[in-house]
Parts: C-alpha cells; structure tokens; sequence
C-alpha cells in the first residue's frame, strides 16, 4: 500500500529515492515492500557497498567462492555488486516502465580511483553498462573537470549517468551544459533523445558541516543550517532558467528529459537540526532526493511535503550573501568539497577491496 507521505511528496514533483544497498535489504523483502509505499529508485556509493560486505556475512559465500575462481577482490566485489544492482533494478522495473523512463533507476559507480582519468572512466562504464545490462540502470560519475567528457560521450551513446559530487554552483552549470550538449548530439545524429536518461547529485549536507563550522568560530550561529540549502537553491534556480530556455525547449519538443537535480548527502549531520531538515526544506518539482533509510523511515514517519525550495529560493542569494560577509567563503568550501568527496569515496573502496582480501585469508 501507498504511503501517504511519499504520495505527496511526488505528487510536488520529488522522487523519494533510497540511499543504500545490501543483501538483506533485498533478500528481506523490504526493498520490495518500500516499493510499494511509493519509493521511486536507489543509489549507491562505495561506502554504503564497504558497510554492506564488511559489516556483515551476507557476501561470504561470495567471497569465499572467488578463491576457486582465483577473482582478484576487486572482480569480486564487482561480481557481487553486480548482482546486488541486478536484482534492484529488476524491483525497479515496474517503476521504470509506469513513469514511462523517469523513474525506477538504481545507479552503480564506476570506480572513484577513475575521477581524474576520462579514458578509464568510460571504459568501465561502458563494461559495466553491459555487464548489468537493464535499461534503469544510471551508472554513476564524479562531476570532475575531468569526469565531464567522459560523461558527454557516456550520454551520447545511450549510457545512463548519474553526475555524482556536485558541489558548486561552477560546477553544477558545466554539468548542466555537459547533459544538453550530449542530448543535441544524439539530436544531431538522428538519435532518439526521449529515453536519455541522467541526475545531477548535488551534495547538501557536507556544505554546512564545514561552513557552520567557520560560522561558529565566527560567533555567527544565527547563519548555521542556512548555507547547504541556500546553495541548493541557487542551483536549482539555474536549473529552472535552463528549462525555460528557447535551446532546452526545443529539445524537449523532441521528447528529451531534463536532467533533474539529485539531492545527495541529505541526513542530517548536526543532532540538533531536525533529522529531516534537508529533505523538508528542498521539496521541489523535477527533482530527486536520496535517503538513506534511517533518514526515509524519518520522512516518512513526520514528513509534512510542502514545495518549500520555492520559498526558501526567495532568499538564497541574500542568505549566501550574508555568510559571504561574516567572512565564510563558501566558494572554496564547495569546491575543496569536490576533491574531498572524490578521496573519502576512494578510502571506501579501499576499505572494501581489503576487507574481502581480509575475509579470503581466513577462508
């Protein structure tokens, strides 16, 4: 049965996605059931797949298979990945195929030691396109300068991105411009453009835990919790000046969908904030958010969906302004973020490949 709270958020225009993967959600039953209640997709991150297989036994089997088969622990964890997003999108296909492509996709991550490396990027996209081979897959790359071609000739061919670790408003605009660039070339070349499909995953929450931080020291608390979603905001009033723009309308005349904002990292870090604050204050059409399940089980318990984003952009650029003034230079918070974001992804996957490489010694 539909749940109430999901009913209307989607109903403003969001899709409530789920952040996390692992093997008892899907064996439990419990992927399906939030199905059900109106869940509309999943993402995933090398560090939710690090908890998942070195967090619990589901994957020893696994594991404990790849010593016959002589997997290095990085072809394991692709094999076991592999399944995993499998059979999500597999749950997910009903939801693919009833929003007719917009939504029911869950997103796998091509390797973040590959975000400063185009090349390599696309190679492993393309293999593990292929290899998952279900067309509500989004295959997720980091936003960098670097990732931005691969994510243009990765669109171009058909492949579904998720743009991952947007931080910036800089940022966010050459993502923007990457996708409708990539829509005019398959346009250009007689492809179809109505079943492209790509997020951008702008990040929220990281954004105050560094800028409350200075604030803090600053002694202006009366700006804490304000910077993430005023930059959020801004994003996405680009995001809505680009949709009502005469270029993106006449691609849109040929069937193409526009590349919705991801609201990523939307748990509350601060315990004294509401544990729903990112996911109350950014309700907005054409727009996604991410939760991971604590933060879901929380939205759904005492969610009140309002088109807030709205609101709140009224005074984004004022509220950037004022922490600007109190000398936060939220500029170069956002684009250490990038960066940062990229090497905290990489420690996860190395966390992962030596926990399995830990779990074959002892097999």
């Amino acid at each position: 049965m539909s749940h109430p709270v999901l009913d209307a958020t989607l109903r403003l225009g969001q899709s409530v996605w789920l952040d996390f993967i692992n093997r008892q959600l899907l064996d439990s039953g419990r992927f399906d059931a939030l199905i059900g209640e109106g869940l509309r997709g999943m993402t995933s991150n090398p560090t939710i797949f690090e908890q998942a297989v070195s967090g619990s036994s589901d994957y020893d089997a696994d594991i404990r298979a790849a010593k016959s088969q002589s997997e290095t622990p990085a072809e394991t964890f692709e094999r076991v990945a592999v399944a995993d997003i499998v059979r999500a999108a597999d749950a997910l296909h009903r939801v693919y195929e009833d929003s007719g492509g917009a939504d029911g996709f869950v997103s796998l991550e091509v390797s973040p030691k590959l975000a400063h490396d185009a090349q390599s990027t696309i190679a492993e996209a393309r293999r593990l396109w292929s290899r998952v081979g279900r067309p509500n897959l989004l295959i997720k790359v980091p936003g960098t300068r670097e990732g931005l071609p691969a994510i243009l000739t990765l669109l171009a061919e058909g492949i579904n991105v998720n743009v991952t670790l947007v931080f910036s408003l800089q940022q966010y605009r050459d993502v923007l411009e990457t996708y409708l660039q990539a829509v005019e070339l398959r346009s250009s070349r007689g492809q179809s453009v109505d079943r492209m499909a790509s997020v951008a995953s702008f990040f929220v929450s990281r954004v105050d835990s560094a800028a409350d931080k200075q604030l803090e020291a600053k002694g202006r608390k009366d700006l804490t919790a304000k910077a993430a979603i005023a930059n959020a905001c801004v994003a996405y009033r680009h995001f809505l000046d680009i949709s009502y723009a005469e270029r993106w309308q006449s691609l849109a005349a040929k069937g193409a969908r526009v590349q919705r904002p991801l609201w990523a990292s939307t748990s509350t870090k601060n315990p004294s904030y509401s544990d729903i604050l990112y996911v109350h204050e950014l309700v907005a059409r054409d727009t996604v958010n991410t939760l991971p399940l604590a933060t879901l089980e929380a939205w759904k318990d005492h969610g009140k969906p309002e088109p807030r984003l709205m609101e709140n952009l009224k005074a984004a650029a004022d509220v950037l302004a004022q922490i600007r003034a109190a000398g936060v230079d939220v500029d170069k918070i956002t684009v250490d973020l990038i960066e940062d974001g990229v090497k905290k992804f990489a420690a996860s996957y190395d966390q992962l490949l030596a926990a399995i490489e830990a779990k074959l010694k002892v097999m």
